[in-house]
């Protein structure tokens, strides 16, 4: 594969670009908080293979204070010690809502969710995930690469 981008698409949809960017500057204020939401946008990009998402959001991640060993085992949160219940129910939910239509956000799936998280944080938490994965859908297939200096 190459490192080269297809085309410029912020530049080509310019409006749909800066919709984009409100959308997740909306996303970016919600209660949720900075880590829980980068620890979200890191899995999802870790499932929809984009380099150029898993690199900002893991030097995002880092720039926050968080370990690089932790998240490292992010792929792997469920064998790894480093989260909190309420970040694991978010990365299962990431992991469902990412899957769709592959999967099924069951009834018990979203209970499991409600019981760390009120209806206003699940929402938001919808919007966070359906934001990254909107990302991720056009920087690979457009083939964003990931930046050599950061």
């Amino acid at each position: 594969m190459t490192h080269t981008a297809r085309l410029p698409y912020y530049q080509l949809a310019p409006h749909a670009f800066q919709g984009l960017l409100d959308l997740s500057a909306v996303v970016h204020k919600s209660a949720l908080g900075s880590r829980l939401l980068d620890l979200v946008f890191l899995r999802a990009s870790q499932i929809n293979g984009c380099g150029y998402c898993i690199d900002m959001h893991w030097r995002d991640l880092v720039a926050q204070g968080a370990e690089p060993r932790h998240l490292n085992a992010v792929a792997g949160w469920r064998e790894a010690p480093f989260f909190s219940e309420r970040e694991r129910a978010a990365l299962r939910w990431t992991e469902i809502v990412t899957a769709i239509p592959h999967g099924d956000a069951s009834d018990a799936e979203f209970a499991q969710l409600r019981a760390h998280f009120s209806d206003a944080e699940i929402a938001d938490l919808g919007f966070a995930i359906a934001t990254i994965n909107a990302w991720n859908l056009l920087n690979v297939s457009l083939r964003s690469p990931v930046p050599q200096n950061p």
